[in-house]
């Protein structure tokens, strides 16, 4: 059964469960949709991840409104099965012993692919050691390598321990898990009886790897001085000092050496840099971006590289909410297996879809009853916005000038807000634009209600991205690279009023499947965050002002239209069937 997987795909963080706490957010949430997909198409596929014991982080307020992290521990035992067998790395001079354990995502049709999840909390190991599987991006710049390594090093020899002899491709999903590259480069000189690698060993490791980007910044991607990694990976520099000159070539455009370093010089000093992004560019035939816009993003910062779009979606058999899923069955029999089946929706009954929405918003809001004691209505005009917390998401847009906002909502009609998110632990910005939030949602206003619920995860995901009348997007072009929440809304008719960035450049038709806030970015947008944030604000208030509200509350009928067409064009297209279709027939074949 082994022999018969022919891709392996490297992920830091993978949602494989709702009660399985190994994703942050939206990278993740792909993964494991990214998987679904596979599974349902029968596409021979093994995945690596870490099995992150402690979880993310589970989010708790002060009085003040700062959030704080807690471990959020499970029950590994529970949803996985341990596998036979250990496999090792070396970090400085210390050998970390590795298990695997499995979990199986089953498809439509039966068909499982496999994940497995590495761990180091093993007796062997020392007190400090056990620890490296607990954090997701936990810890400091030394143990974010040492997590890579395992992820990279350790993936690979756990996959030849685990049997999976005929693998022909290696999906990289985000730079964490480049180093593989090296193993692999290791296997492949190894092979020839060699302890250095040339232009042919590249070369053959090149064929096999595809890399997936999903960061639009420069400064996103990981870096390691040097001198640290030639302490953590001790006993592997030959990788890094090859001896035939073609092979130099591409080690020194990893690096980004200066012309002038000499080819014998010493490479293992704190000013240089491994930045893994240029070690996954230079290592994989396949590069993509998440979108159309971040792959032009792209192109930019990495100009030397060829850099192609596939865009994201959700797997919809996940996503699509209990309701619709009904209404689904009944008029459009076979939307699972053949998503584009979803265009359909342009034909069902106004109705019916609007009795299938109200269910899943009173489902929403009897949950936000329970958690935060807040009665909301269900016949007001209801924004979710629920997504990482960070500054360039900029969640607090909405709120920019909330008088403005409370005389639009008293003008035209009632408004609702629904926000859900955490912020990183060490991401102080997106702390602080939570405290704001939770600050301004507790001023008495009638007309704007703002709740706020604490541990965003894929139970709550499902409920909001379906239950809002409208999702809202506020990214800083063009810092986002896709965006899949509001692939999730559409799914559910539920159209999105957004910034033109990301997916949305592509999934918006105005007054269509949802609006616009603002224009186009220019290709080279010079407005800084300071000047970008009012002219937005006020975009999106006029938007909300004297269109979406209108719409809502004055033409039902053509708002109904909207959801139908949202599933129609964006559902049947924004998902992650046809998603990995084209890494089929792009990367994998």
């Amino acid at each position: 059964m082994n022999g018969e997987r022919a891709i392996a795909y490297f992920s830091m963080e993978i949602a494989v469960d709702p009660a399985v706490p190994t994703y942050s957010g939206g990278l993740g949430i792909l993964a494991g949709d990214t998987l679904r997909s596979a599974a349902d198409a029968e596409i021979g596929m093994v995945a690596l991840t870490l099995v992150h014991r402690k979880g993310f982080l589970r989010q708790r307020f002060d009085q003040s409104g700062w959030q704080h992290g807690d471990p959020d521990e499970w029950a590994v035992e529970k949803f996985l099965t341990e596998m036979p067998g250990r496999v090792q790395v070396q970090l400085e001079n210390r050998v970390i012993q590795l298990r695997a354990w499995r979990y199986e995502i089953t498809g439509i049709t039966g068909f499982k692919v496999p994940v497995y999840f590495l761990d180091a909390d093993l007796s062997e190991n020392a007190p400090w050691d056990r620890t490296l599987t607990h954090y997701l991006y936990g810890g400091d710049t030394y143990y974010r390598l040492c997590q890579e390594v395992i992820l990279g090093i350790g993936g690979v020899r756990m996959l030849r321990a685990l049997s999976y002899n005929q693998l022909k491709r290696y999906h990289m999903n985000e730079g964490h898990s480049s180093l593989l590259t090296l193993e692999l480069l290791a296997e492949t000189a190894k092979r020839a009886n060699r302890t250095f690698a040339t232009e042919a060993d590249i070369e053959s490791v090149r064929a096999s790897c595809i890399f997936t980007t999903h960061t639009p910044v420069a400064a996103g991607h990981d870096q390691y001085p040097m001198d640290l990694v030639g302490r953590v990976l001790r006993g592997n520099h030959d990788l890094f000092t090859l001896h035939d000159g073609p092979s130099m070539v591409v080690f020194d455009q990893i690096l980004q050496l200066p012309p002038e370093t000499p080819p014998t010089g010493d490479i293992f000093r704190q000013d240089i840099i491994l930045n893994l992004t240029y070690l996954a560019l230079n290592f994989s035939h396949y590069v993509n971006g998440v979108a159309k816009r971040h792959a032009e993003v792209s192109r930019h910062l990495f100009t030397k590289y060829r850099i192609d779009e596939i865009t994201n979606g959700v797997h919809a058999p996940t996503w699509v909410a209990p309701a619709l899923r009904e209404l689904f069955d009944r008029h459009m029999p076979g939307w699972e297996a053949d998503n584009f089946s979803l265009r359909y929706a342009i034909n069902l009954p106004p109705t019916e879809l609007w009795a299938a929405h109200l269910a899943e918003k009173h489902r929403l809001l009897e949950h936000v009853r329970a958690s935060t004691g807040t009665d909301l209505d269900p016949d007001v005009l209801t924004l979710g916005f629920a997504r990482r917390f960070t500054p360039y998401k900029r969640a607090d847009l909405l709120l920019s000038d909330p008088q403005r906002l409370y005389a639009i909502a008293a003008k035209i009609g009632k408004l609702q807000v629904i926000y859900s998110g955490k912020a990183h632990p060490n991401d102080e910005g997106g702390k602080e634009i939570i405290q704001h939030i939770l600050r301004i949602k507790d001023a008495v206003q009638p007309d704007v209600r703002i709740v706020y619920l604490e541990n965003y995860d894929i139970n709550f995901a499902r409920l909001v991205t379906a239950g809002v009348d409208v999702w809202v997007n506020t990214p800083l072009p063009p810092l986002e690279a896709s965006g899949t929440s509001g692939m999730k809304a559409a799914l559910n008719g539920i159209p999105s009023l957004s910034i033109l960035d990301g997916w949305w450049l592509e999934g918006c038709i105005e007054g269509i499947t949802g609006w616009s806030i603002g224009e186009r970015p220019a290709e080279d947008d010079p407005l800084p965050a300071a000047e970008r944030n009012p002219r937005d604000a006020d975009a999106f208030y006029r938007k909300l002002e004297t269109i979406v509200l209108p719409a809502y509350y004055r033409n039902r009928a053509g708002f109904i239209d909207m959801m139908r067409y949202a599933i129609a064009l964006n559902g049947s297209f924004f998902n992650t069937q046809r998603m990995i279709q084209q890494y089929a027939l792009k990367a994998y074949l």
